[in-house]
C-alpha cells in the first residue's frame, strides 16, 4: 500500500534504519541470549519514565509482569495520541517507525510475551497505513514471526487503529477497545499487568517509550540517565505549539530550563510578551509567564512549579490570548470527550462547560467562580479512570491564576483584553495552536 508521503519522509524505511545501527540491539540480544533480568535491570538503570503522560518508571513497570504465567502474555503500545497539544508519537511513527517496533520486540523478549499491538489513533490513518508498511519490512528481514534471527525467541506485532476516541488513551479504556468492545476504562485493581488484554498479563507503554528502548541499550542505562538529571533520564521530546514562531517537536534532555526550549522554538510570534503555558498538554494546569521561566522541563521541575509534564505538550500563549475564551475551549473537549461510565465526570464535565460558557458570553453570576470550584471538588478522585481530573484540573489553574480575568468577565459581561488584540492573536484557536 502507498501512503503517498513526500520525498522528505525519506529515511524511515528499514533500509535506512539498518544504516543507522537499527536492530543491532536486537541481534545482540538474540544472539547473546542476554538474560530478560539484565536487560530489565539496564532498563531501570536509565531511569527512563513513562513518555505517554503518568511518567511511571519503565523498568519497575516491566518487573510487575509474571513471565512464568504459561499462557498468553502481550506487550502493547499506546498510540492513541489524542490530548490537545500532543503531536510527538505520530512523528515518531511517521519518520522512525522501526525504532519502536524493535523497542516493542525487545519489551517482549524481556517480559516473556509473544505477541503485541499497537493502538494508533483513528484520525491519523496514512500514519497508521506507514506502520503497517514497516511491519511488512521487519516480517520479510525476519525481525518479525518464528525463531527471529535464528534464535528460539518468536514474537508477532501487529497495528490496530482506533476511532478517534479520547478516551481510549486511557489504558484500559485502550485494551476494551482493542478487544472490540465500548472503549470505556476498567476498575483498578486487578491490574493490567495480572489481567490485562483478553484477561491475560499485559505490558502497556507509549510510543515513546518503546522508541527510546534500543537507543538506552545501545548507550547503556547509566549513559542515558547522565544526559537528563536525577530521577528524570534522558532526553523527551516536547511538542510545542501556539503563539511561537517555530511550532515543532523538539527533543531536548530532561532538566533544560523552558526559556531554552522557548529559544528553540523561535521565541514569541510577533515579539508578543508570554502570558501563559500549558506544559504537559491540555489536561495539565496552566501557569503563569513569571513561574514558567523559571522553570525546567522535566518530571519534577514542572511539578514544583505547579503543574504537570504530562504527555510534553507544551501549548504557548502570548498577551491576546482571552483565558475565559481557552478555558471555555478545553473544557467543551472534555465534556464531549467524557466517555459517560461515571457520573461525576458525565454530569460534572458537562456543568463546568456551561457555566464557563455562560462566563465568556456575558451571562456570568458572582457566584460562578465558587461554583466552579465546588464541582472540580465534586469530580476529583470520584472516577474510574483519571479523564474527570483532567477536565477538573484546568478549571482550577485558570481561576486560581487568572482569576482576574473571569471576575472582569462575571462583572462587565465582556472579555478583559482587547477583542481586536484577541482578533490578531487568533492563530491560537487553529491547528497549529494546539487547540
Amino acid at each position: 500500500m502507498s501512503t503517498g508521503w513526500s520525498k522528505g519522509d525519506a529515511g524511515w524505511r528499514l533500509k535506512d534504519y539498518e544504516a543507522r545501527g537499527g536492530y543491532a540491539q536486537l541481534k545482540r540480544i538474540l544472539v547473546g541470549k542476554v538474560s530478560q533480568d539484565d536487560l530489565i535491570a539496564e532498563i531501570k538503570k536509565s531511569l527512563l519514565r513513562g513518555r505517554g503522560g503518568a511518567g511511571f518508571p519503565t523498568g519497575l513497570k516491566w518487573s510487575f509482569m509474571p513471565r512464568s504465567f504459561p499462557g498468553d502474555k502481550y506487550v502493547v503500545c499506546n498510540s492513541d495520541e489524542g490530548e490537545p497539544g500532543t503531536f510527538k508519537d505520530r512523528d515518531l511513527l511517521r519518520f522512525d517507525p522501526h525504532a519502536v517496533i524493535e523497542g516493542m520486540i525487545i519489551a517482549g523478549y524481556a517480559m516473556g510475551a509473544s505477541r503485541g499491538y499497537n493502538y494508533i489513533h483513528g484520525e491519523i490513518f496514512s500514519i497508521y497505513e506507514r506502520f503497517e508498511e514497516a511491519l511488512d519490512e521487519a516480517r520479510a528481514a525476519g525481525y518479525l514471526g518464528q525463531s527471529i534471527c535464528g534464535s528460539e525467541f518468536s514474537f508477532e506485532l501487529f497495528a490496530h487503529h482506533g476511532y478517534g476516541a479520547y478516551i481510549c488513551g486511557e489504558e484500559t479504556g485502550l485494551l476494551e477497545s482493542l478487544e472490540g468492545k465500548k472503549g470505556q476504562p476498567r476498575f483498578k485493581p486487578p491490574f493490567p499487568a495480572s489481567y490485562g488484554l483478553y484477561g491475560k498479563p499485559t505490558t502497556i507503554n507509549n510510543t515513546e517509550t518503546f522508541a527510546a528502548i534500543p537507543f538506552i541499550l545501545g548507550m547503556g542505562g547509566d549513559a542515558f540517565l547522565a544526559m537528563g538529571k536525577p530521577n528524570n533520564g534522558g532526553t523527551k521530546l516536547f511538542s510545542v505549539s501556539g503563539h511561537v514562531n517555530r511550532p515543532g517537536n523538539y527533543e531536548v534532555p530532561l532538566g533544560t530550563p523552558f526559556a531554552k526550549l522557548l529559544e528553540m522554538a523561535g521565541g514569541m510570534r510577533g515579539g508578543r510578551k508570554l502570558k501563559a503555558v500549558i506544559p504537559g498538554g491540555s489536561s495539565a494546569p496552566v501557569l503563569p509567564a513569571d513561574v514558567m521561566m523559571d522553570t525546567t522541563m522535566d518530571y519534577d521541575g514542572i511539578a514544583k512549579a505547579g503543574s504537570m509534564l504530562g504527555s510534553g505538550a507544551v501549548i504557548v500563549m502570548d498577551e491576546t490570548v482571552c483565558m475565559v475564551k481557552a478555558l471555555e475551549r478545553l473544557s467543551y473537549f472534555y465534556f464531549e470527550e467524557s466517555c459517560g461510565q461515571c457520573t461525576p465526570c458525565r454530569e460534572g464535565t458537562g456543568w463546568l462547560y456551561r457555566v464557563v460558557h455562560r462566563i465568556e458570553h456575558g451571562q456570568g453570576r458572582a457566584e460562578d467562580l465558587d461554583l466552579l470550584n465546588r464541582v472540580t471538588d465534586n469530580i476529583m478522585g470520584r472516577t474510574i479512570c483519571a479523564l474527570g481530573d483532567a477536565a477538573s484540573l484546568p478549571v482550577r489553574s485558570f481561576i486560581k491564576h487568572f482569576k482576574s480575568e473571569f471576575e472582569y468577565h462575571i462583572e462587565h459581561g465582556k472579555c478583559l483584553v482587547d477583542p481586536a488584540v484577541q482578533s490578531a492573536g487568533s492563530g491560537f484557536f487553529r491547528t497549529e495552536g494546539g487547540l
